[in-house]
């Protein structure tokens, strides 16, 4: 290809990549108003008022529906003392339900009849959804059956016969009319326009990309772009095509992941978070690096690579299948920790039981993530040095780089003491390795002298943590604070860090134990704080180094039963109670009063600061039995 056709491609696609800027800035500042909306919704027995009326023959139910409610013509049953009863209805209206697929449904009012025999009582059951998009699980209501001509009176309030897929116990009478972030994220995107709500989630994905679970793909990507590049190249174009291949599949992986999830009724997500998994991750970043470092060059078998050459040969494919390889596994493991969109896109995936608008949405997201990767694949390839002599020690930083990824991937299984001496011999062989590429330039230019003064100072540091993980430290910046003792005896260490502690919980392992001791509180009237976390869960050792060390928060909490569940292990138990709750996964936080109902809509899902985290216990104090999940 000629240099002006290929220059011509380049500025083409420069233009696609500024388009999609222009419209995540948009959805952005839509997507502000989208987070600040409270939902309004009824309770159910508001929404939905049957009234009974029978001439001894005949049992006449009309039912008055709210405007913006609705019913469907499949839920409804009706039995009489255990006798199934066939309910006559009319058509209703036909439409392309995102909960339950092409349905009928019953709007403003309705009138159906029955023959219940000689019953003294009839059970009914029904299921309705809000335009917002909230789906109610399905109701039931018992009523005695009086003589023709007299009022029938119900037994009972109504109650939720059963939960619908992804739906949580509710005592609908004590339903708030607001709704949790993920909730209002379901909300809408069961509601909103498809186009709008794949928008928001790009802006979303935009947002994600700065958090420290999404950053980490930034060395991954520039490393692959380094060791890929061939001489003589356009270095703009080689990096666009690399960082496209990488970040395509890593958003079509998303997509995938979570469709798979909700369709499996389980957050596959953990199971690639297991230690054996992030064990063989690591090992492939160590893999990685070693050739980096020249000690090898990873092929394919020559006989493949004789087959592939003729292709290779008219189209950078080669190369681009292990960059999207990477681009798979960094989905994986790098990907985005949960936070309020992502759970928002499975909770309406789950309730919907219609996969395609979520998947496309969680693909919105995946690309929203990539587009900053792009821009710093593209642009940032050119600060990176020609292929050359240079290029052998920016593959050598490099390799350093994905051991460090390495170190970082094991930091969620392994213990502290031990994470501490890998960064410390990393640190050192890093200082060792810069002070030689310093040796080998002319030793009065200013970069070498720089380079020599940083491998001292690395290499003086990382001896210290060293010698302080030698002790059982676990903190890099005081690491020799083990050693340091004061007067009586005690360390330092423990002295200073008493009023900067973590609060404690007492763990709780399952469904049946959660429930009795949030019910316990019945008689103490405390709160019940309940915090699901994970090992491997990078945003819940925020939360527990920023929110649950601060002073503040540890003063409102003093009086608050805290519990923990964790589900670094996922197993039946961690399931049950997930899938009891809705939950998508760690960390998510919740408040149950001492009536034993959750105060969902001040549930936390994702990273927080502390300010935001005592907002939400207000919330909680304040909003009673705000409850749409299940509690003791």
């Amino acid at each position: 290809m000629n240099r002006p056709i290929q220059e011509a491609m380049y500025f083409k696609l420069v233009q696609w990549v500024l388009l999609l800027g222009l419209l995540s800035v948009t959805t952005v500042a839509t997507a502000q108003s989208f987070f600040g909306q409270q939902e309004s919704v009824l309770p159910p027995e508001q929404a939905f008022k049957p009234t009974l009326s029978h001439d001894g023959e005949s049992l006449k139910i009309d039912w008055q529906i709210e405007p913006d409610y609705y019913l469907y013509r499949h839920a409804f049953s009706a039995d009489a003392e255990g006798r199934e009863l066939a309910l006559n209805m009319p058509d209703g209206e036909a439409i392309e339900d995102e909960y339950f697929g092409r349905s009928e449904v019953y709007r403003h009012s309705l009138r159906m009849t029955t023959q219940p025999g000689n019953a003294d009582t009839i059970t009914l059951r029904w299921q309705g959804c809000a335009d917002a998009g909230l789906c109610y699980p399905p109701q039931e209501k018992t009523f005695d059956l009086a003589p023709a001509g007299q009022d029938i009176s119900e037994t009972n309030e109504p109650s939720v016969a059963t939960n619908a897929p992804g739906s949580e116990e509710s005592s609908t009478s004590d339903l708030k009319n607001t709704m949790a972030e993920d909730q209002q994220l379901a909300a809408q995107l069961a509601g909103g326009n498809g186009l709008w709500t794949l928008a928001a989630f790009f802006g979303m994905g935009l947002l994600l990309t700065f958090t420290p679970c999404v950053l980490p793909m930034i060395p991954i990507l520039s490393s692959l772009i380094v060791g890929g590049r061939k001489v003589g190249e356009n270095h703009r174009t080689a990096g666009f095509v690399m960082s496209v291949a990488f970040v395509l599949p890593m958003a079509v992986t998303y997509a995938l992941l979570g469709v798979a999830a909700a369709m499996a009724g389980a957050n596959l997500q953990i199971l690639f978070q297991s230690a054996w998994f992030i064990g063989l991750f690591s090992l492939l970043f160590v893999v990685l690096a070693l050739a980096m470092f020249g000690l090898f060059e990873l092929e394919l078998p020559s006989a493949l690579r004789q087959r592939l050459d003729a292709g290779m040969s008219r189209q950078r494919g080669g190369r681009l299948k292990g960059v999207a390889i990477m681009g798979v596994l960094s989905a994986l493991l790098v990907g985005p920790c949960m936070t309020a969109p992502l759970a928002g896109a499975l909770l309406f995936i789950a309730d919907s039981g219609n996969p395609w608008l979520g998947g496309a949405a969680l693909l919105s997201l995946g690309l929203g993530m990539g587009l900053p990767l792009i821009l710093i694949g593209t642009v940032g390839s050119q600060l990176l040095p020609k292929p050359g002599a240079w290029m052998v020690r920016i593959r050598a930083i490099f390799g350093f780089v994905l051991l460090g990824m390495a170190i970082w991937f094991v930091d969620r299984v392994a213990p502290d003491a031990i994470i501490l001496a890998l960064w410390g011999a990393l640190g050192l062989g890093f200082a060792v390795s810069l002070k030689a590429m310093a040796r080998g330039d002319n030793a009065s230019t200013v970069a070498s002298q720089i380079a020599t003064a940083s491998a001292f100072i690395i290499g003086l540091w990382s001896a210290l943590v060293l010698i302080g993980a030698a002790g059982g430290a676990s903190d890099p910046w005081r690491p020799l604070a083990v050693y340091t003792s004061t007067n009586d005896g005690s360390t330092t260490e423990a002295s200073s860090s008493n009023a900067e502690q973590p609060l404690t919980f007492d763990e709780v392992d399952d469904l049946a134990t959660l429930n009795a001791r949030v019910a316990q509180t019945e008689v103490s009237g405390q709160m019940t704080l309940v915090e699901f976390t994970a090992d491997w869960c990078i945003s819940c050792e925020v939360i527990e180094q920023e929110v649950f060390t601060d002073p503040t928060v540890q003063a409102e909490l003093e009086n608050v039963q805290r519990l923990r569940i964790d589900v670094t292990d996922y197993d039946a138990s961690d399931k049950e109670v997930m899938e009891h709750f809705g939950i998508v996964g760690p960390p998510t936080l919740m408040w149950f009063g001492s009536d034993g109902q959750e105060r969902r809509g001040a549930r936390i899902i994702g990273e927080l600061d502390a300010d935001d985290f005592l907002e939400r216990f207000a919330e909680a104090k304040q909003t009673g039995s705000n409850i749409t999940g299940g509690g003791a």
